[in-house]
C-alpha cells in the first residue's frame, strides 16, 4: 500500500502539491491551457470503493488527467441509485458501479473495463456473522437481524435473496428485522460492532479491509461464499462520446504497465483493469430475473 512518503512522492512525479483537489486542478489548468480548456471527465464512484481515500482519489485523478490530457473530477455517492441516476441522466461520464444496476440498464450502458481482483475479473459475496457467532451457515441466521448493504448491490442484496429463495425461504420473512448500512465497510462494522448477526458483503471490500485494517475483519467470520460474478464494472454514460471512451478504456487497461498507475492499483488491491463482455454479467442477470419472478408469485 501506498505510505505517506509514497503518496508525496507521487504527487512530486505528477507535478502536483497535497493541497485540496479543486486548487491542485486550477494549478495545473494554469500551466497547461490545453487540459484546462477540455471539459473535466466526471467520474462516479459507488460505496464499491471504500469512502475513505480523499488522499487518494486525489492522486488518481491526477494521473489519470496527464493520461488523457483533461481535467478528471470524482463524484462520490453513498448509494449506488444515486450515481446510477447521475450517469443515466447525464450528470455524469462514466462510473465504477455495480453488475446488478449494470444488467438492469444495459442497454443504455457502455461497458469501459472490469478490474481484475486476485487474478481474474470476478468476486464474490460473502455472508459474514460475528467472530464469536455461533451460526455457520445462512439458515442460521432465521429470525436473526440482518444488514443488507444497498438494494442495488449484487453481492449485498441480490445474491443472498435469491440463496434464499432457492432454499425455499422468503427473503422478506426469513430474517426478524433488516436494514440498510449503505457501504459494504459500514455492513462490516454493523457485525463487528453486534449490530447484527449477520450481514451480506462484497468480497473485493471485505479482503480489503482484511488488508488494510485487519483488526475489523478479526471480528468477524465468513459463513457462506457465493459463486464468482463478474466484478463490478465500470460503464459509460448513454451520451457518452465514442472516442471518449476509448481513451479511458486504453488508459485503464495500459495502467498496470505505469510505474505509478502499479502503485494506484495496489492501492485499490486490484491487478489492473481488463477488457469486460456483456457476457460476464449474465449470472447476475440471471438472479435479477428469478428475485423478479420470486416477487411475482
Amino acid at each position: 500500500m501506498l505510505t505517506r512518503r509514497d503518496l508525496l512522492r507521487a504527487l512530486g512525479l505528477l507535478g502536483i502539491s497535497p493541497v485540496g483537489c479543486h486548487d491542485a486542478i486550477a494549478a495545473r489548468e494554469a500551466e497547461n491551457p490545453v487540459v484546462g480548456a477540455r471539459p473535466a471527465l466526471r467520474f462516479g464512484l459507488t460505496p464499491v470503493i471504500l469512502d475513505d481515500r480523499v488522499a487518494f482519489l486525489r492522486l488518481w485523478a491526477s494521473w489519470l488527467e496527464r493520461q488523457l490530457g483533461r481535467p478528471v473530477v470524482f463524484i462520490q455517492r453513498a448509494r449506488y441509485r444515486e450515481i446510477m441516476d447521475l450517469l443515466l441522466r447525464g450528470g455524469l461520464d462514466l462510473a465504477w458501479i455495480c453488475g446488478y444496476p449494470y444488467v438492469q440498464h444495459r442497454w443504455e450502458l457502455s461497458l469501459i473495463a472490469v478490474p481484475r481482483f486476485q487474478g481474474q475479473p470476478k468476486y464474490r459475496s460473502y455472508i459474514i456473522v460475528g467472530a464469536d457467532s455461533p451460526f455457520t451457515a445462512l439458515r442460521d441466521l432465521e429470525g436473526g437481524l440482518f444488514a443488507w448493504s444497498d438494494p442495488d448491490s449484487n453481492s449485498g442484496y441480490l445474491y443472498p435473496r435469491v440463496a434464499l429463495l432457492e432454499q425455499g425461504q422468503d427473503p422478506d420473512r426469513f430474517f426478524r428485522r433488516t436494514f440498510f448500512t449503505w457501504g459494504h465497510r459500514h455492513a462490516v462494522e454493523a457485525v463487528a460492532e453486534g449490530l447484527a448477526d449477520g450481514a451480506a458483503v462484497d468480497s473485493y471490500v471485505w479482503e480489503t479491509l482484511a488488508r488494510r485494517v485487519p483488526e475489523l475483519t478479526g471480528q468477524t467470520r465468513i459463513i457462506l461464499r457465493s459463486p464468482l460474478f463478474g466484478f463490478p464494472p465500470l460503464a459509460g454514460a448513454p451520451g457518452l462520446v465514442p472516442t471518449d471512451l476509448q481513451a479511458i478504456r486504453q488508459v485503464l487497461l495500459r495502467q498496470d504497465q505505469d510505474p505509478i498507475g502499479r502503485q494506484l492499483l495496489d492501492e485499490l488491491n486490484l491487478d489492473g483493469f481488463a477488457p469486460a463482455e456483456p457476457g460476464l454479467f449474465d449470472d447476475i442477470a440471471a438472479m435479477a430475473a428469478r428475485l423478479d419472478a420470486g416477487r411475482r408469485t
